[in-house]
């Protein structure tokens, strides 16, 4: 049996909701991640990359290309409602969907055409359905594995839809560029095109062995898709890896005070994510980045696994104090290393479920929870957080 393999892609996701939601938006070059310099673009409308501004561009960048632009904040919340709705109506057509990122899943239709119909008829039929739900558009591509579906939703951008048949894959590899292949960065570009490779068909054409002392393991990969192979399944969920918050700050700063509030701030979002997640950490990270842009991170593991905001808070202070103070650009705090909260409870002693301390802080923060959720997110606010201009 032939695979069926969909990557649905959300055009302009951010931008495009921004559009929907604000509808003197539309037809106008709409760039979000803010309007401070310091920030980078999140997403860009069509209208605006037809300046040159593209996503993880500087604001700064931006603003030179696209002096006109409209530069709206970041509502993550927003746009991870318009993708549950998105990602519920995929479940209609299939119970395998894979959620790669808020705007892109892969959906595998394998065996169940006689149910939807044709490849092509089931993806205009999600297309219609995503529309009238959302008003947004998305494009598809639909191939017999995930590497191609994902290549070809990409080709026919914005409100497209690709379909390579069984009998084009090779021909399709045949001409496709290769730093299209994701993982080809400009370091592995130059060595494949020493090697006379400028498509991925090429691959095909080159020693093994060659090809491998070149490029290592990851020669290995690029064999397997030059014949149009790759076997990677489409899996409906996994558990989160880590929980994460970071910040870019206003300006770069050594001041103690000021990365201790956005560092509370940010330890608060985490705790809360896994509180509402049901998981707990064993792992705490600080996460800084210095005004030369280099990057650093300091953890630690702690004896027993927390979701408390107050327990990370406490242990990122403890990292941050360890490090050398200078000036940087960007905080953050993550958790990793997580479980369920049923599977930490087999992993505390008697004693350790006793503490009462850390259950007067748990309760506590169970209950700012739910004001925070039934009354919005500035309901109620740590005292460390008051007076802060930052948060206001």
């Amino acid at each position: 049996m032939n695979r069926v393999i969909l990557h649905i892609d959300m055009d302009a996701f951010y931008a495009s909701v921004e559009q929907v939601d604000h509808p003197s938006l539309k037809g106008k070059p709409v760039i979000v991640g803010g309007s401070s310099n310091r920030g980078v673009v999140c997403a860009a409308s069509y209208e605006a990359r037809k300046f040159g501004v593209r996503s993880a561009m500087p604001i700064f960048q931006a603003k030179q290309k696209c002096p006109n632009g409209i530069y709206m904040p970041v509502r993550m919340a927003r746009y991870q409602e318009i993708s549950k709705r998105v990602m519920n109506i995929l479940e209609e057509f299939s119970p395998l969907v894979e959620q790669v990122s808020v705007d892109e899943a892969y959906l595998d239709i394998s065996g169940i055409g006689r149910l939807l119909g044709s490849p092509t008829k089931t993806g205009l039929q999600i297309k219609q359905s995503i529309r009238e739900s959302t008003s947004l558009t998305c494009s598809i591509g639909i191939a017999p594995n995930k590497f191609l579906a994902k290549i070809a939703s990409d080709l026919e951008k914005p409100d497209g839809l690709t379909l390579i048949e069984p009998k084009e894959v090779l021909p399709f590899i045949a001409t496709l560029p290769i730093k299209k292949v994701p993982g080809v960065g400009e370091k592995t570009m130059g060595r494949l095109r020493g090697l006379g490779i400028h498509m991925l068909g090429d691959v095909q054409k080159v020693e093994g062995s060659l090809l491998l002392e070149r490029t290592g393991k990851f020669g290995r990969r690029l064999l397997d898709l030059s014949k149009g192979i790759d076997e990677s399944a489409v899996v409906p969920y996994s558990e989160p890896k880590s929980i994460s918050s970071e910040e870019t700050l206003a300006k770069n700063t050594d001041d103690m005070d000021v990365l201790k509030k956005v560092l509370l701030m940010q330890s608060e979002l985490v705790g809360r994510r896994a509180r509402a997640k049901g998981l707990m950490g064993m792992t705490v990270t600080l996460k800084l980045k210095r005004a030369d842009f280099r990057q650093m991170t300091r953890s630690v593991t702690l004896e027993e696994p927390t979701s408390s905001s107050n327990t990370i808070y406490e242990h990122i202070v403890k990292l941050l104090k360890d490090v050398k103070s200078m000036k940087f650009r960007l905080v953050g705090v993550g958790l990793t290393n997580l479980m369920s909260a049923e599977e930490s409870l087999k992993q505390l002693n008697l004693f350790q479920r006793a503490a009462t301390t850390k259950t007067s802080w748990a309760e506590a923060e169970k209950a700012m929870d739910a004001i925070k959720e039934r009354f919005g997110g500035d309901a109620i606010k740590r005292g460390g957080l008051f007076n802060d201009p930052d948060t206001e």
